[in-house]
This record gives C-alpha cells, structure tokens and sequence, in this order.
C-alpha cells in the first residue's frame, strides 16, 4: 500500500457509513486539493458499489474540511446489470462538506470505435520544467506528492509573464512509485495550477464544482494533463482538463466552474 493509498483509505463502518481521516499532506497552502478529496469519497463510493470504477463523479464542494478524521456516507440510488448511482457525502463533525453524485461501472479494454487525439500537442517531458519548492511557511505540501513537469509557455505567469490565455500542461505522476489508477486520476484532474494564473489572476481559486469521467484504466508510467479554460467572467471560471496516459490514450476528462483567486 502506498501512502496516496494509506491517505485516501476509507474504512467500512455499517452498510452506508465510512470512516477517513484526510492527510495534511494534500494541502494547497491551507485548504486540501479537490481532486483528493474526491479520490477519498470514490473509495467509498467504490466500495460500497457492485462494480469496480467510478465512470462518472460529479461534486460540489460546500465547504473546505480540515486534515483529521471525517465520514463519508454513501446513499445507494439504483443499481442495474452494468451501471449502478449513488450519492456520497463527506461529513466533518456532522456537517456536510463536499456532495457527490457517482456512476459506477466495471471497465474492460476493449479498443475504442472512435478516438481524437490531444487537443495540444506536448514537448517531450526532458524537455518540461518544474515549479520551484514551495517555501515550508506556505504549506503547499500537496507539490511533494506529485512530479509534475511542465510545458514551459504555461509557466509564464511565474515570472510575470503570463501568455493571456487560461491554460496549464503538464506531465504528471505521483512522487511515491505508483502505477496509476482512478484514484489517482481523480487527484491529477485537479492537480494543475488553475489555468487562470495563464489569463493573468493569482490566489487560491476554490472549485465550486466539479465533473471528471473516468474513459479508461491508464497504462503504467507519465499521464499527460491538458487544461484550458473558456470564459473568465465576473470572478468566474471554468476548466476543462484532458488526461492522457503513456499509451497514448484518453483515460480521463473533466469540467470544473471555480472562483477567480482574489490574491
């Protein structure tokens, strides 16, 4: 078991009742990233499901929970031969914080009827940078969990450079030795700087909702993320994140409508 395993674990109390304890080590400089917060729900959710991969996640995120212990509760909606629904709750001292509706389905690996490929084209990942460490006073521990390299043009904004367009690209894989797996895509299509910081803002933008797909179960090496935005509109913006895998297929994709940062 890896520590992403270990920190994402969700523990079966009764038929609908799970307990987690969430990991300061997914910290976005105070607040823990979404996408691991959903990947702790879709174990859950998972496991408490007749099939084995969380297809479909939609989550709306109420309010921000702190590291330390926390339930999920999950609701079972109707289940059928090859898909089942569920609505899953993660609660912090009794209070809702993040709601879920999941799909879930057993995938196989069938080859597609039909497939395009990346909407950007990526350098190789010799070729990609990465972000300076984080000083130890902003508690960005989230950066120390993943590699993540990055196609230079959208670290503009680093050095006051920014392009104009909201966009992010990157390589991406856990810092640990780990195959990827839909958990670990749940946390790598919200693992980008928001593609804002592109368009020119800063600050911590928190995801008012989020929607990812999971389309495959990755090959073993780097997942290529390609994130763009559309509109960014009276505090407003929305991400649309591609997740490609070492094989050169499309395993996950995602939507999410988030607050433009006011730092």
């Amino acid at each position: 078991m890896t520590k992403f395993d270990e920190a994402t674990q969700a523990i079966r109390v009764d038929e609908t009742t799970y307990d987690v304890c969430l990991d300061p080590g997914y910290s976005i400089g105070g607040p823990l990233n979404g996408g691991y917060l959903m990947a702790v729900v879709l174990r859950a959710a998972v496991d408490a499901s007749p099939f084995d991969h969380p297809v479909s996640t939609t989550s709306q995120f109420l309010k921000a929970p702190v590291p330390g212990p926390a339930q999920v509760r999950v609701e079972p909606l109707k289940a059928g031969r090859t898909v089942a629904f569920a609505r899953a709750t993660l609660l912090q001292d009794g209070v809702p914080h993040i709601e879920s509706l999941i799909t879930t389905a057993t995938l196989g690996d069938a080859e597609p009827d039909y497939a395009d490929g990346p909407s950007h084209p990526m350098p190789a990942p010799e070729e990609c940078v990465q972000l300076p460490s984080p000083k130890a006073e902003t508690n960005m521990t989230l950066s120390a969990q993943m590699d993540l390299r990055f196609d230079p043009p959208t670290l503009g904004w680093l050095n006051g450079r920014p392009t104009g367009r909201p966009e992010s690209r990157a390589y991406f894989r856990m810092t640990e030795p780990q195959d990827p797996d839909p958990y670990v895509l749940a946390l790598a299509v919200d693992a980008l700087p928001p593609v804002v910081f592109s368009a020119g803002a800063r600050g911590w933008a928190p995801t008012v909702d989020l929607t990812w797909h999971l389309r495959a179960l990755p090959a073993p090496g780097w997942l290529t993320l390609i994130g763009s935005g559309r509109l960014v509109r009276d505090g407003w913006f929305d991400e649309e994140v591609e997740v490609w895998d070492s094989a050169g297929r499309l395993v996950a994709q995602s939507r999410q409508l988030a607050r433009v940062g006011r730092g």
